[in-house]
């Protein structure tokens, strides 16, 4: 696993402890966004957990919110449905493309190698699938099944939103929604496949990836193409 490196003075790292109600967070992400495209505030990676709740992305449809058992929040973010409760670990990026490329493609590419190389890290392979939003790997049963998803917004050039993880969640509260509207394949955790995480530890082994995920974003802006597959 790589050595935690030190972030770029210019990128907050925020790590809650205790869950952050998702309006509350919505909120505070919308403030950021606005006050890093003004540059009156720095970049943010902020990891987070939310209290249960089911959030609809742009591209949500009606017949995919099944079971409406927790609140429900129009997140602004592209996607569908998804699920967010304790247990997962959700990483909020709100980074100044225009200091990094202008290539939101690229953004998103990066995004999911950054998740992808921490599960790694940590002993699990993944990957992402042609055609399927999120990040997927292998359940149980051996068939593909969804371990992370990935939803995004760029205002003025600044990010939001990010990606998700299932560390140890409530794999029955996803039942209530077509999770990125996917019906044929399941989600998964890491303690579903049998990898126990102590307390911080999959915040330290994302943090260690971070100059490998913005040296991603950063050859757009030293004239080299974004690496996609």
């Amino acid at each position: 696993m790589p050595m935690p490196a030190a972030a770029p003075e210019s990128i907050e790292i925020r790590r809650e402890n205790s869950p952050v109600p998702y309006r509350e967070a919505l909120t505070a992400m919308e403030a950021r966004n606005a006050a890093i495209a003004e540059g009156t505030e720095r970049e943010l990676v902020w990891l987070l957990e939310h209290p249960p709740v089911y959030t609809a992305g742009t591209s949500a449809a009606a017949p995919e919110l099944i079971d409406p058992r927790f609140e429900v929040v129009e997140a602004g973010r592209g996607g569908r449905y998804t699920y967010h409760g304790p247990g997962q670990r959700i990483g909020y990026v709100l980074l100044d493309l225009k200091k990094r490329g202008r290539d939101v493609r690229c953004f998103v590419h990066a995004l999911e190698g950054w998740a992808i190389a921490t599960l790694a890290d940590i002993g699990l392979d993944a990957w992402r699938a042609e055609g399927r939003i999120g990040i997927w790997t292998r359940g149980p049963d051996g068939r593909e099944a969804k371990i992370g998803a990935i939803g995004v917004r760029v205002r003025r050039w600044v990010t939001m939103h990010g990606f998700s993880v299932n560390i140890d969640p409530d794999l029955a509260h996803f039942g209530g929604i077509v999770p990125c509207g996917i019906e044929e394949f399941g989600v998964t955790s890491l303690a579903r496949l049998g990898i126990e995480l102590a307390p911080g530890a999959f915040d330290t082994a994302l943090l260690a990836r971070l100059p490998d995920f913005l040296a991603g974003l950063n050859q757009s802006t030293e004239g080299s193409k974004c690496a996609l597959p």
